[in-house]
This record gives C-alpha cells, sequence and structure tokens, in this order.
C-alpha cells in the first residue's frame, strides 16, 4: 500500500504517524518547525486521510505499510514518532523492523489494550447525513448534539471533503474503523524488547498513560526508554503544548 505523505526539511529523517480519526495536517504546524532542522515526513496511515482503503485494519498492516514508504523513500532508518493510534503504529514497527529505525517517539498513549471509548464520536460521525447535510455548519450542529467540545468537532471535521457528486464525505474508512474497532484498542506485544533509545510523551492531563504503564507494559517492551510528562496537555499533547513537545523532541533527536 502506498501511503500518502508530505515532505518537508532537510536533515535527518523524520517520519510522523497521526492518532485514530486523525490526517497528516494534525502535526502541520509542528513539523515545520521541525523541518527547519530535519527531513519530516508527515504519514496518512490506511483508512485516513489521502491514503488508500483496505478491509485490513490493524497495527502489523499499518507498520508493514510504513515499512513499505521508509523502503520507497530509500531511507534506511529513520526516527519515527507517532500519537496515540500512530503511536501504537510506531511501536509496532520499532518491535518488528529494529534494525530500520533509530530512535522512537510515542505520545501519549502506552502499549496495553484500551476499553472502547470512542463508541460515541463513532455513532455520531455514522449519524451524519451527508444527503440532507449540506454545509459544514450543518455537519457541526448535526455532531454537537453528542459531542459538546468544539475543539474535537473541529478535529473531526478536518476529514471532511467535497465528493465528485459535491456533497460531502469523511475522508477516512468508517465503516472499517468500526468494524477493526477492537483492533485499535489492542495492545502492542513482543517476545524480545525494543532496545534503542525510546521516548515517551505523557499529556499531565491525560489518563492514557499511568504510572504503573511506565514500569510495567512500557518498560518491559522498550529497555532504553524515558517518560516525559507536560503537566498542562492533555491527550492532544501537541496541540496543548507545541513548544513543550519541540522541545524534548529536539533534544531528545540531537542526543
Amino acid at each position: 500500500m502506498k501511503l500518502h505523505y508530505k515532505e518537508m526539511g532537510h536533515g535527518q529523517p523524520l517520519l510522523i504517524l497521526h492518532g485514530l480519526f486523525g490526517t497528516l495536517d494534525n502535526w502541520a504546524t509542528l513539523a515545520k518547525r521541525l523541518a527547519e532542522h530535519y527531513n519530516v515526513f508527515l504519514v496518512d496511515l490506511r483508512n485516513h486521510g489521502r491514503s488508500p482503503h483496505s478491509e485490513e485494519f490493524d497495527y502489523n498492516a499499518m507498520a508493514a505499510d510504513v515499512l513499505e514508504l521508509v523502503d520507497n523513500l530509500q531511507i534506511p532508518t529513520p526516527a519515527i514518532m507517532g500519537h496515540s493510534m500512530g503511536g501504537k503504529v510506531a511501536m509496532t514497527y520499532a518491535l518488528h523492523y529494529p534494525t530500520r529505525i533509530t530512535k522512537l517517539i510515542v505520545v501519549d498513549i502506552a502499549p496495553k489494550a484500551y476499553p472502547p471509548h470512542h463508541d460515541e464520536i463513532i455513532a455520531a460521525l455514522q449519524s451524519v447525513d451527508f444527503a440532507k447535510l449540506t454545509s459544514r455548519s450543518d455537519i457541526d450542529a448535526q455532531l454537537a448534539k453528542t459531542i459538546p467540545e468544539e475543539e474535537v468537532r473541529l478535529f473531526l471535521m478536518k476529514n471532511l471533503y467535497r465528493q465528485e457528486d459535491g456533497t460531502f464525505g469523511w475522508r477516512m474508512n468508517l465503516d472499517v474503523i468500526e468494524k477493526n474497532y477492537d483492533q485499535v484498542a489492542a495492545a502492542i506485544t513482543s517476545d524480545v524488547p525494543f532496545k534503542k533509545s525510546t521516548l515517551f510523551i505523557k499529556g499531565g492531563r491525560s489518563g492514557y498513560i499511568k504510572p504503573e504503564d511506565v514500569y510495567g507494559c512500557i518498560e518491559h517492551l522498550f529497555t532504553l526508554v524515558e517518560v516525559e510528562t507536560i503537566p498542562e496537555a492533555g491527550h492532544w499533547v501537541h496541540a496543548e503544548a507545541p513548544d513543550k513537545v519541540y522541545e524534548l523532541v529536539t533534544n531528545f533527536l540531537e542526543h
């Protein structure tokens, strides 16, 4: 599968992977800053953004997609950073292909299984009737009935696009995401740990990484790991504290 990506900057290659319901544009602002020092590749994962759709949707497949992209770009060993679902893709890649990565950065996700917690979002997205809702404001009003947080709606609505018949549609493959949600929530496992430098960045107001995860599944799978917390940030760490994320990432990549 040929993933859609954007390239910017020069220097050490750095791939950035977005989270569930996201697109490569979620990281565009921070990527522009990082591109002043690195050769940055923003990637749309399968069934997201402008990348192809597939009925197969699990971490092994997504990690293999990233390896195919790395091969096609002829990058022997990039650094890889992933947020949330993209963090689990990055972890899977590192554990499966450890010789094809220099450093790993995981943003606000642990390698554990998570209980379902996107049911309302999926139901809200599925409820949008694009035949009747013809403007972004109409779609926003529909989503607001079950998603009160404006910033979450704005994030989700980045997936809107005009189809050939002029109606709106979702770029993400919502049906496949819903059908394979248990694969997205699943734990990342490996018999052999990843032994290269790894950085986990946690949002202090987020519950995705708990203290017991650090001393449990994280240190079990990633033996050379640092965990940094940004107290003021929630789950969307890179959007809420971009300066601090930039500082942590550049310091980590340079040392």
